[in-house]
């Protein structure tokens, strides 16, 4: 397990010294993923924390530790982002990332899991919850792809060769500034931003970039069974996001069959786990182990 003792308030390096590997099967490939653990097997079910895009699982750093105070928390990065294989050769479609949460989840033995799970994270977690609505007893969603929200324009754009591959040092530095310190409501925290920034600056990050930004697919959120998925729902939701706009959080509200509560929070955009971090974490952390 990897270091239960992590500060909510770590940096990036730290968290990735925190981090343990495994591997999962997808589509017949092994791949290698990198995971944050920290909890006693105490009351509840596991909770496994789902990053989206351009992110990974240093997303949930002011939050995961705390949940773990109470419960066993995983927070996986997906194949492609942070810590994990980033290879040229293997799907990260949501589709596959949901391959990758099924194993990680049937390779710990349980019968039950609760999801918290951000942008194309949300996507992963309702393809899941849909397909084994038995497995998940309660979801947290946040500004989450879903129906046909997605992929924004701007992440598309990433998708076609030669873009990201095409600026320099400089103009790299700046979309990444773009994407995390400018999207952040208010002022960013530096910690965050140069934690987002660090695995897209490593070798082979720009074309990591273009693969995962490539991988976006509608079809995979519109042809989800919300009806099938059961479990108990909190939409924690940065509710100045134009992104993924608190309006799809009421239409996931009218979808699911299970008890959705939607909950908005001001003075947040899409990096909700930043922007309000005390906030999400009283939350999430209310609704998980109520």
């Amino acid at each position: 397990m990897a270091d239960p003792g992590i500060t909510l308030d770590a940096d990036h390096e730290t968290w990735s010294d925190a981090q343990v590997e495994t591997t999962v099967t997808v589509d017949g490939r092994d791949l290698t993923v990198a995971y944050y653990e920290a909890g006693a097997d105490n009351d509840g079910p596991p909770v496994v924390f789902l990053h989206g895009i351009p992110t990974w699982s240093f997303l949930w750093r002011g939050i995961a530790p705390a949940i773990a105070e109470d419960r066993h928390v995983v927070a996986p990065d997906l194949p492609g982002y942070g810590n994990s294989q980033r290879t040229d050769d293997f799907d990260r479609s949501v589709r596959a990332q949901t391959a990758v949460l099924a194993d990680l989840i049937a390779d710990r033995g349980v019968d039950k899991v609760d999801l918290v799970a951000h942008d194309i994270g949300g996507g992963v977690a309702l393809r899941y919850a849909a397909a084994r609505p038995a497995m998940v007893r309660k979801l947290v969603l946040s500004n989450a792809a879903c129906f046909d929200s997605w992929p924004v324009e701007y992440v598309n754009s990433l998708g076609v060769p030669g873009v990201v591959e095409g600026w320099d040092d400089a103009e790299f530095e700046e979309q990444l500034d773009f994407l995390f310190a400018e999207g952040a409501y208010g002022e960013a925290d530096p910690a965050f931003v140069a934690g987002m920034k660090a695995p897209w600056k490593r070798e082979g990050g720009r074309t990591a970039l273009a693969r995962a930004a490539v991988a976006t697919n509608t079809n995979d959120t519109t042809s989800i069974d919300y009806d099938a998925i059961t479990a108990e729902t909190l939409c924690l939701w940065g509710a100045d996001d134009v992104l993924q706009p608190v309006a799809n959080a009421d239409r996931l509200a009218d979808a699911v069959a299970g008890d959705v509560t939607v909950r908005p929070l001001e003075e947040a955009y899409h990096w909700v786990t930043h922007d309000r971090t005390a906030a999400y974490r009283e939350s999430a952390r209310d609704f998980l182990t109520e």
